[in-house]
């Protein structure tokens, strides 16, 4: 275990912003988990990843918690992965293991515990549709309890660990259910023109790669936290109006309601490319904000802002984040 005061938490978000906590501690497994927190109980506690889908707005005043839990394993088709893996590497593992379920998650930042409280997704597939359980610390009774898929109530980019008080549950492995037939999800975006004869799990994944190099940038390289908002959905009705307007609007229906990208419609509002202070919509990809190199936390929240009032302005829509403000 590694326990640090006043912690520099810039090497711990992806947008690379300045900030400290009042302390980090990054724990190996369960037990030494268990015993920071007994002794620790009055604390603030911020179980986070990587850091990929966080914007810290100032300092935290209390505990940051990092996993460095790392094990992966599996029974046949059921692998579990604990909290610290780093997602992108269990997909390959499990590809070329000859299992498929999680090819079209490829290349996405971000840890297995971390994926598991977002509901990450992308090319028509997100993570609940895989997930078999999460076993998770109760904080409050410092207990290790099992929940089921529907006991996690997933929704978009959305579960049941969202609507917790922070530090009430702690993510510690996720188990997905993965096969060696699975049905390949192709019909996304332009997945299907990208691979090249029969498809495969491995190839949907070097595609989902590729695509993602070629639109987002590389959190290594520019610093941000991925998509920065939510695709809204909107009423059949509403949808009719936009496009009586806008005809060649993209949407895709779900449940009886209609998703309308919010990369498009912050590209139509003239955002792409757009910079205010240090903060900047990514040339290649609207629904990416970066960190230009000298950006700060209100850079970022003024120019999401801007971008969500003049999208309510054109299409009648509010577009809410999907990265969380700390």
């Amino acid at each position: 275990m590694t326990i640090i005061e006043n912690a520099d938490l810039l090497k711990y978000n992806t947008f690379r912003l300045s900030a400290k906590a009042r302390r980090l501690v990054i724990y190996d497994n369960v037990e030494e988990l268990v015993d920071y927190l007994q002794g620790h109980r009055e604390e603030n506690l911020l179980p986070i990843g990587q850091g990929s889908n966080l914007l810290f707005t100032g300092d935290y005043s209390g505990t940051v918690l990092v996993s460095n839990m790392k094990n992966v394993w599996h029974d046949e088709d059921l692998w579990t992965a604990e909290s610290g893996v780093v997602m992108d590497e269990l997909i390959e593992q499990t590809i070329l293991a000859g299992y498929g379920g999680l090819e079209n998650l490829s290349h996405i930042p971000g840890v297995v515990g971390a994926a598991a409280v977002q509901n990450i997704g992308a090319y028509g597939v997100e993570l609940k549709d895989t997930v078999e359980k999460v076993d998770a610390l109760y904080v409050p009774e410092m207990k290790v309890v099992t929940l089921t898929k529907e006991d996690c109530r997933y929704g978009y980019r959305d579960s049941f660990f969202k609507h917790q008080k922070t530090g009430t549950f702690i993510v510690l492995s996720v188990s997905f259910r993965l096969s060696q037939h699975s049905e390949l999800r192709l019909d996304y975006g332009h997945l299907k023109t990208e691979i090249e004869g029969e498809p495969t799990p491995l190839k949907v994944r070097e595609a989902v790669v590729k695509i993602r190099r070629n639109k987002l940038p590389e959190v290594s390289e520019i610093g941000s936290a991925g998509s920065f908002f939510k695709n809204p959905f909107v009423s059949v009705e509403q949808f009719e109006k936009i496009r009586s307007q806008y005809p060649n609007v993209p949407s895709f229906e779900q449940s009886g309601m209609i998703k309308i990208p919010a990369a498009w419609m912050i590209e139509q509002c003239g955002w792409k490319g757009r910079q205010m202070g240090g903060a900047a919509v990514y040339e290649n990809q609207p629904l990416v904000l970066v960190n230009r190199g000298c950006a700060t936390s209100k850079d970022i929240l003024a120019l999401s802002e801007a971008i969500q009032k003049s999208v309510k302005e054109k299409f009648g829509v509010q577009i809410e984040p999907e990265v969380v403000f700390i």
